[in-house]
């Protein structure tokens, strides 16, 4: 899905005004969560690569931290799904023109 935030999809299906927007940074994909029914979590937050999440899982298991880690929120298939096709829309686009 796609809205002038940029690309998101829905990291937990049972709350829509949860969003997790999806971009090619410059040397990963970088993922930034939204909250419409808490704007500060967008402002207070910036974009963070997908090699930062990874890392920061493996840290939260070797600190032996109860529960798992948010890693589940992240979803790197579906980031690459969203960026594709966005990225084969954008070539048609071009194409037909």
């Amino acid at each position: 899905m796609k809205d002038k935030f940029g690309l998101y999809y829905y990291p937990d299906l049972g709350n829509k005004n949860l969003r997790m927007y999806v971009r090619l940074g410059l040397d990963d994909i970088e993922f930034r969560m939204r909250d419409t029914n808490d704007e500060s979590l967008w402002e207070e937050h910036g974009w963070v690569p997908w090699s930062a999440i990874q890392q920061a899982a493996e840290l939260y298991k070797k600190e032996g931290r109860k529960g798992a880690p948010p890693i589940h929120l992240y979803d790197i298939e579906i980031a690459i799904r969203l960026l594709k096709d966005e990225f084969s829309q954008q070539i048609e686009s071009e194409e037909t023109r």
